[in-house]
């Protein structure tokens, strides 16, 4: 075999090519074709993060719409009048559902569970109001019991209910729920009683219970009172 001298292989070593170099411009591309990518991954998640809340919300919305709907379909699905059978004849009242939708709840379950029946009047103020409640109790007529006596003092510049207006008592003691109704317009009526409704039928019936013979007391001397409630969506 044929030995190969120092110099030819010196010359070959210089023949032989070293490792290609990568210029600046290849490492400039790639660096933006990385961060192109790393944009567009951060734009698509926010995208669909944001997507995903809009969706969230408009879901709530939605149930949210859907449970007022269902609420206030609910609420006119309610009676929406009441009417009371008295010794005296029948009085029809009209529900303020919208105005009292508590008071209205409350006077509606009352009625359910047969409260009213055989309810009496129990003080009658003439030209004034009468109450109707099963505790002998005056609760808010206290007051208006001597007012009644005053009633023609009263100061006619103030702001008055009208007649035949319903309501109860705003303070919660023994006395239960009182009924009111009363007979003239009446300047302070909202500070002492809830007003729920009002009577559109049967104001004859309501100045005939207010007509009946008192004692001092203002309770009647006789026995009038209310048979009992139906309940009506319409009249």
């Amino acid at each position: 075999m044929a030995r190969i001298k120092p110099q030819a292989l010196l010359n070959q070593s210089k023949k032989k090519k070293g490792p290609a170099r990568i210029s600046a411009t290849t490492i400039l591309i790639c660096n933006l074709v990385v961060v192109v990518i790393i944009l567009s991954l951060v734009a698509t998640y926010r995208h669909w993060s944001q997507r995903s809340r809009n969706q969230t919300g408009s879901g709530l919305s939605t149930f949210e719409d859907t449970a007022d709907s269902f609420a206030d379909s609910k609420k006119y699905d309610l009676p929406g009048y009441a009417i009371m059978n008295t010794s005296k004849g029948y009085i029809t009242v009209e529900l303020y559902k919208d105005g009292s939708p508590m008071i209205v709840d409350k006077f509606l379950d009352l009625c359910q569970k047969g409260y009213f029946k055989g309810m009496p009047f129990r003080h009658v103020i003439k030209h004034y109001v009468i109450q109707a409640g099963h505790s002998e109790g005056l609760g808010a007529a206290e007051d208006w019991t001597k007012k009644g006596k005053l009633h023609s003092r009263l100061a006619t510049s103030s702001p008055k209910q009208e007649a035949f207006m319903i309501g109860t008592s705003k303070t919660r003691d023994n006395t239960g729920f009182e009924l009111f109704i009363t007979t003239a317009p009446i300047p302070d009526l909202n500070d002492k009683i809830l007003v729920f409704g009002r009577a559109v039928k049967g104001e004859d019936v309501v100045q005939e219970i207010e007509e009946v013979d008192t004692d001092e007391h203002y309770c009647p001397k006789s026995l009038v009172r209310i048979v009992d409630v139906t309940l009506k969506r319409e009249i």
